[in-house]
């Protein structure tokens, strides 16, 4: 896949574990495109007369209220995915809250039925946010992890182009079918996803978490397509139930576990990693990229021409970034695309500040031109990387409760910035440009962030990223680290032969890489 070959001493077949989380990230598509839609509406001649034409107040808590939902649907996620499981968690959000709010938006004909309609369906795509990377993060095989799990950002892109070329093609539409087409589309996503999962088996991890080690165990070998007796299976078995025992003997998994000692840095560096992929400014393209064209780049054609191209940049420049996070790593991905979208903010800012873009044609063009290298560094990096980075991060004792609360953070600046850019846009006019100031200075930081705080996670599995958080504080050293993890945990199964009584003997598997290393 995308030029990575199966490493040689890796066991079984990796194609069952990779479909599954390919077809996880389909999830994306429902994601990306809900969220895109109101691009396009908003634009509508016959939404605008359907809803009364919203005012600048009015259009920022439509736009917005979307990302309410998800917030706290991010939030509840950690919880309905250790009652219900990774699998039925999503199967339910899709079905119940995704799917009510869809119908409430497609039936609106008035402002308030379709406000809670966004609200519902917010809810459904926070709940699935949240779950889907924890899904494809506790099934794939290590390496190629970080492709799999970046395949959700690209379906995300695959569903905002979606939305824009739906709502680009309805759009002179004079009956309700202008807006109510785009939105009942959705039903199909929710549709394709459910129908999927009900075919695909619970993550062996989130098993083990409830005791139930012969489900498992059938996991695994549905995963690996080994034999149930296969002594590779049964050693990733006794590794994932060995580390789970060591982490509930440190302590319970309450929500204040998340933030004490060693994991309180996992929480907060995700936190701050999700935040930073919506404050460098991409939504700001996606909410309001149509009417930002139709306002400040009028030279160049339609705005809905411009905002398919925008969204046909990013689905294709995301699949240079899977095939970087695992080819090059996490760090150097994150670090070029956010010294990438810093520098290219500042250019489009200055243009802009420079010029009357609605005058001057080559302005237009340079600021359209540095917007669309701009999504291409976004796509192929903090786009997909943030959602691996997060996906593998913690432990699984919290893993459900810590994700719910990056993915939370992802949707509370979301909702943050979708609600204040109207005002934003409005006070910086005529030069809306100034804006991207803001986000390019936000990309500088992240360069820091990441140096300072993401950890090299390649080709390491979930327990193995749990040892190098424990035992080294540094995480520009993090890469020297891993290639120590590596070779013990290579030497170890040598040693072995993947014995399992050795590996029923130890204790952790933190504490066999600390004696190795």
């Amino acid at each position: 896949m995308l030029g990575l070959n199966k490493p040689v001493d890796e066991p079984g077949a990796a194609w069952p574990g990779i479909t599954v989380g390919l077809f996880a990230s389909f999830a994306g598509i429902l994601y990306g495109y809900d969220t895109a839609t109101i691009s396009g509406l908003q634009e509508m001649e016959y939404w605008q007369n359907t809803m009364g034409y919203p005012g600048t107040d009015r259009i920022a808590l439509i736009v917005s209220i979307l990302s309410v939902g998800t917030f706290v649907g991010a939030l509840t996620a950690g919880w309905v995915s250790d009652k219900l499981g990774r699998r039925w968690g999503i199967i339910v959000s899709a079905m119940i809250p995704f799917n009510l709010g869809v119908a409430l938006q497609t039936a609106a004909t008035e402002q308030i039925m379709f406000i809670m309609g966004r609200l519902f369906a917010g809810f459904g795509v926070g709940l699935i946010s949240a779950q889907i990377p924890m899904y494809q993060s506790e099934t794939l095989p290590k390496w190629i992890r970080g492709a799999v799990v970046g395949c959700y950002q690209l379906c995300i892109t695959i569903g905002l182009f979606l939305a824009a070329i739906v709502t680009y093609a309805t759009r002179n539409r004079t009956d309700s079918g202008s807006y109510r087409i785009p939105l009942a589309i959705q039903f199909a996503w929710a549709l394709i996803l459910t129908g999927g999962l009900l075919l695909l088996p619970e993550t062996p991890r989130y098993l083990v978490k409830v005791g139930k080690d012969s489900q498992a165990l059938k996991s695994l070998v549905f995963l690996r397509r080994l034999p149930e007796d296969d002594p590779h299976v049964l050693a990733e078995l006794e590794e994932i139930k060995g580390n789970y025992e060591y982490e509930k003997s440190l302590g319970s998994a309450s929500y204040v576990e998340c933030f004490r000692g060693n994991m309180g840095k996992r929480t907060l560096t995700g936190i701050t990693l999700q935040s930073l992929q919506q404050l460098v400014g991409i939504n700001f393209i996606i909410y309001y990229g149509t009417s930002y064209f139709a306002d400040n780049i009028e030279q160049l054609p339609d705005a809905f021409i411009l905002q398919v191209i925008i969204n046909l940049v990013n689905v294709f420049m995301t699949l240079p970034g899977l095939y970087a996070i695992d080819r090059f790593g996490r760090r150097p991905v994150l670090l070029v695309g956010a010294l990438g979208m810093g520098t290219c903010q500042f250019i489009v800012a200055a243009a802009g500040a420079a010029t009357n873009t609605t005058e001057n044609y080559p302005s237009a063009v340079a600021q359209f031109v540095f917007l669309c290298i701009y999504v291409s560094f976004f796509a192929s990096s903090f786009g997909p990387a943030a959602w691996v980075v997060t996906g593998e991060l913690f432990p699984l004792k919290v893993r459900a409760k810590c994700l719910s609360m990056t993915t939370a953070a992802n949707w509370f600046f979301n909702w943050l910035l979708s609600f204040i850019t109207p005002y934003l846009t409005g006070a910086l006019n005529p030069t809306q440009s100034n804006v991207f100031w803001i986000w390019g200075s936000f990309a500088w930081i992240a360069v820091v962030f990441v140096w300072f705080f993401i950890y090299e996670t390649k080709d390491m599995t979930l327990e193995q990223v749990n040892d190098l958080y424990n035992h080294e504080s540094k995480a520009w050293k993090s890469p020297k680290y891993r290639q120590q993890i590596r070779q013990a945990s290579i030497a170890a199964h040598s040693e072995r032969g993947y014995s399992i009584s050795a590996e029923k003997e130890k204790p952790s598997r933190a504490q066999s890489i600390e004696h190795a290393a």
